[in-house]
């Protein structure tokens, strides 16, 4: 299987993640004129589903390192399998909430605090359970990113009071997906195996991983999706039939979406290994500044926003991205 040689591709990958993460979003955005969030999800899971079987049977079965795909499956333990399944299915949730948290909110609000939150806790945990890298400008480096997060939500704060009114509804739901956000990505790794050169018995390489945790996300979004469809954040209910009367582009522009994040999730995870996870997840999660940017400067989300919020929102973005340069730093001899 493909496996990395070194830390500054590994960054490299961490990078890539950051702008599918932090872009994939801008789909829903294209469809949301059209096509209801919830409608729009199904696509997006089948789309992540896709690429990631698409890498397993490429980059997860080829070459002489590690082990091939269809081989790590059969060996490996039921707890690794759920372990991984668990994280599929805390994602799910958390990503339904931040995507209900974008189509009220936008995605200079949504991203910042929901992914924000996320990047501190999940830093955090992934690094207590696998230290790698200098924690002095790991923890500085997080500082600054909730920083970031307090201004970004002092910014949101003068927009709701302004003359566009936005419901606080939108900035909740995203402390919420934020939260549960945090926990998946420990899930996934502590199914996987620690070297992927020699990788352990029983324990997932990163491709079989992402292929149990894509289709955790496909069986939770039966139940998590259909109640959302049910009982919406926003707007009336919606339906299977609606799902199956949208047309081609519209499942089409879904189906992008998810293969855009799905390629960051592999990239991330594939990285890990020279990265370590906190460092991978964290720049990985760096996607609120790229997010931060679509929604600010290309969708125009705070356009009605009074005099001095766009000091905030610069304080917020140079907060970011001091703070991602410092996780990048933290890991260079």
């Amino acid at each position: 299987m493909f496996i990395l040689e070194s830390y500054s591709l590994a960054v490299l990958f961490c990078i890539i993640t950051m702008l599918c993460w932090g872009s994939w979003a801008n789909t829903q955005k294209l469809a949301e004129k059209s096509w209801r969030f919830e409608l729009f999800y199904w696509d997006y899971v089948i789309g992540i589903l896709i690429l990631s079987l698409v890498f397993a049977f490429s980059l997860g079965s080829l070459g002489e390192q590690g082990r091939g795909f269809l081989a790590d499956l059969q060996q490996a333990d039921n707890n690794n399998i759920q372990s991984a399944l668990i994280g599929g299915i805390i994602f799910n949730l958390a990503n339904i909430l931040l995507i209900a948290a974008i189509s009220i909110a936008g995605m200079s609000v949504a991203f910042p605090v929901g992914i924000g939150i996320a990047l501190i806790w999940g830093v955090i945990d992934n690094y207590l359970k696998v230290p790698s890298g200098n924690p002095t400008l790991i923890f500085s480096g997080v500082i600054l990113i909730a920083i970031g997060i307090v201004v970004n939500a002092l910014a949101y704060k003068k927009l709701t009071s302004s003359a566009q009114k936005v419901s606080s509804k939108g900035l909740i739901i995203s402390i919420i997906a934020g939260v549960l956000m945090a926990q998946f990505y420990g899930f996934v790794v502590d199914g996987m195996v620690k070297n992927f050169s020699v990788p352990e018995d029983g324990k997932l390489t990163p491709y079989s991983a992402i292929v149990i945790f894509s289709i955790g996300i496909l069986i939770s979004n039966f139940l998590f999706n259909t109640i959302l469809m049910r009982k919406p954040v926003q707007g009336a209910p919606v339906s299977y039939v609606d799902y199956f009367n949208g047309n081609f582009k519209s499942h089409l522009t879904g189906i992008l979406g998810g293969i855009i994040w799905c390629m960051g999730m592999s990239f991330s995870i594939i990285a890990s290994d020279k990265a370590g996870p906190a460092i991978s997840y964290g720049l990985g999660q760096g996607a609120v500044l790229v997010a931060a940017i679509w929604g600010v400067f290309i969708w125009k989300e705070f356009k009605a926003a009074p005099k001095g919020t766009s000091t905030l929102l610069y304080i917020m973005f140079i907060c970011f991205f001091v703070g991602l340069s410092l996780l990048v730093y933290s890991k260079i001899p």
